[in-house]
């Protein structure tokens, strides 16, 4: 185990990890839900999974959506590679600006858990499809973030590419 978790970056703990297991405690405080492991293999692994989870969707819909109000305002890629070449703190910059998206998510996403126990649960849909829903979601979820980082690949692979 303590290999496993000294092979984690930074990025890693704080990104995935970190909000995973805070996700699980809130949500066990403030729900009939508890998704608390009392293994700490499957827990790591578990608050992991909830960790990447709750990135993604900031990634796909927090940060999206804070663009289209016009509340951040992102350079242009290559720029951010070239810049990062030459100032190695935009690095770190750009893990922490990430983990703060994904705290945004983490609150998001227990409102919404909530929001699911209070009203949403007693709904014959839910009750029935529930387990389909949320495999469906989290299809739709990682298919997109699939794309996305392809996409971000891709614009790596172009912005090294010498100019001619």
């Amino acid at each position: 185990m303590k290999e496993l978790l000294d092979k984690l970056s930074s990025y890693n703990i704080f990104n995935y990890l970190f909000p995973g297991v805070v996700f699980v405690v809130l949500l066990s405080k403030i729900s009939e839900y508890d998704l608390i492991q009392k293994d700490i293999i499957t827990g790591a692994f578990l608050y992991y999974f909830i960790g990447l989870i709750i990135s993604r969707v900031g990634s796909l819909f927090i940060e999206p959506f804070l663009k289209w109000i016009n509340f951040l305002k992102f350079s242009e890629y290559s720029k951010f590679v070239s810049a990062s070449k030459v100032d190695e703190k935009i690095d770190l910059f750009s893990e922490v600006n990430n983990m703060y998206r994904t705290l945004c998510s983490l609150f998001l996403l227990l409102a919404i858990s909530k929001v699911y126990e209070t009203y949403l649960s007693e709904l014959t849909f839910f009750k029935n499809y529930g387990s389909v829903f949320i495999i469906v979601l989290l299809l739709i979820l990682f298919v997109f973030s699939y794309r996305k980082q392809t996409s971000y690949i891709t614009k790596r692979v172009e912005s090294n590419q010498p100019t001619p």
